[in-house]
C-alpha cells in the first residue's frame, strides 16, 4: 500500500519501522515540529521524522493542519503535498494534531490511528498512564476508522496486554509501542485483502485520559498506599511522582515504592509523616498504611537506590 505516516514520538517510530520493513511505499511523512530538547535546548527532530530521513522520505512539519487556522500556509501546502503523492491510507500514531476532515477524507481507506488503549476506555492524550493509576488490570492497542472526533470513530481491530503489578507506564509503553507496531501491519494486511469489519464504539465505559500535569507530581499522603504506589507507576518516567523530605529544601523525584501490609504502625500518625528511615526503604504514612519509598533523586541529583539515598540524609 502506499501510505502516508503521521507521528512524533518513539512509540509512533516503531510503527513506522514496522510498515516500512513490510515493504510498504511510504511518500511523505508528517511530524511534530522539532522542538527544544536537553540541558542547551537545541531544537531536536522527534523520532519519527529522524526514521523517515534515514530513508530519505520526504517529512512535513505544519504547525497545524487547519485551512482557516493559524497557519494557513503551512496547511495548503500539506494539502498540496498530500494530493501529490495520492496515499491508499494515513496511519496515525501518536502525532500531536487534530486532523480537519479534509485530511481524514483525502486518502483512498481513510486515516487508521494507532491507540494505546481498549477504547472506549481512556480516549484522550495520556491512556497508558491513567490506566496504570486506575488500577486496570488490561490494557491494549484499538486500530481505529479516525474521525472528527476525540478518538471516537469505529474499531477496526483490538489487541488486549495484561498491566503487571509492577508495570510503569515506561515499560507498559514500550509493550504497547510493540503491539501497536504489530497491530497496524495487521490490519493494513487485511484492507489489502478486502478490509476489516468496522464496529462502533460502545456508549457505555467511555472515560477521558486527560492530559500529564506537573502539577500532579507531588503525592497527596491522603490517598491509600496502594494509590500512591500506582501514581509513582504511572508517572514514571513523566511528569514525575515527588515528595518533600525533612531538611531538603527541593522536592525529592520516587522512581519506585511500594505499600506495605503492616498498616498498624501507621496508627494515629498523620498522613505525610516520616515513620522510618532505614537501607530497605524511607516510610511513610497514607490514609491506610505506609507507603515505603526504594529509588530516589534529589533535585539536581542522580537516581538512587534509598540504601544510597539515605547515607546522604538523616532526617530523625
Amino acid at each position: 500500500m502506499r501510505i502516508v505516516f503521521a507521528g512524533t514520538p518513539e512509540f509512533a517510530r516503531l510503527a513506522l519501522e514496522a510498515i516500512l520493513t513490510a515493504g510498504h511505499d511510504v511518500p511523505l511523512v508528517l511530524t511534530q515540529p522539532d522542538r527544544p530538547s536537553g540541558r542547551g535546548l537545541k531544537l531536536t527532530p522527534s523520532p519519527v521524522k529522524q526514521r523517515a530521513l534515514a530513508s530519505g522520505i520526504p517529512v512535513l512539519q505544519p504547525r497545524s493542519l487547519r485551512l482557516d487556522g493559524k497557519s494557513p500556509d503551512e496547511a495548503r501546502a500539506a494539502q498540496q503535498a498530500l494530493n501529490d503523492v495520492e496515499p491508499d491510507l494515513m496511519v496515525v500514531a501518536a502525532y500531536g494534531l487534530i486532523l480537519p476532515q479534509w485530511v481524514l477524507e483525502l486518502p483512498a481507506h481513510g486515516c487508521l490511528n494507532i491507540h494505546a488503549s481498549l477504547l472506549p476506555r481512556w480516549r484522550g492524550a495520556a491512556p497508558i498512564q491513567r490506566a496504570i493509576e486506575a488500577g486496570d488490570s488490561h490494557t491494549g492497542i484499538t486500530i481505529m476508522q479516525m474521525d472528527e472526533g476525540l478518538d471516537t470513530g469505529d474499531m477496526l481491530l483490538v489487541r488486549s496486554l495484561p498491566i503487571g503489578r509492577a508495570d510503569t507506564a515506561a515499560q507498559l509503553h514500550d509493550a504497547l509501542a510493540q503491539l501497536g507496531a504489530t497491530a497496524i501491519l495487521e490490519a493494513i494486511q487485511a484492507i489489502g485483502q478486502g478490509g476489516l469489519q468496522a464496529l462502533p464504539q460502545p456508549a457505555e465505559g467511555v472515560t477521558y485520559a486527560a492530559k500529564l500535569d506537573k502539577a500532579e507530581s507531588p503525592l497527596d499522603f491522603s490517598q491509600s498506599a496502594e494509590q500512591l504506589v500506582r501514581r509513582v507507576r504511572a508517572f514514571n518516567p513523566v511528569p514525575g511522582a515527588t515528595v518533600r523530605l525533612p531538611g531538603l529544601a527541593d522536592p525529592v523525584k520516587v522512581w519506585s515504592a511500594v505499600a506495605l501490609e503492616e498498616a498498624s504502625v501507621a496508627a494515629g500518625k498523620e498522613p505525610g509523616e516520616v515513620l522510618a528511615v532505614s537501607a530497605d526503604g524511607v516510610d511513610m504514612v497514607t490514609a491506610d498504611g505506609v507507603l515505603r519509598l526504594l529509588e530516589l533523586q534529589k533535585a539536581g541529583g542522580k537516581r538512587q537506590p534509598v540504601s544510597a539515598f539515605v547515607q546522604g540524609w538523616k532526617p530523625l
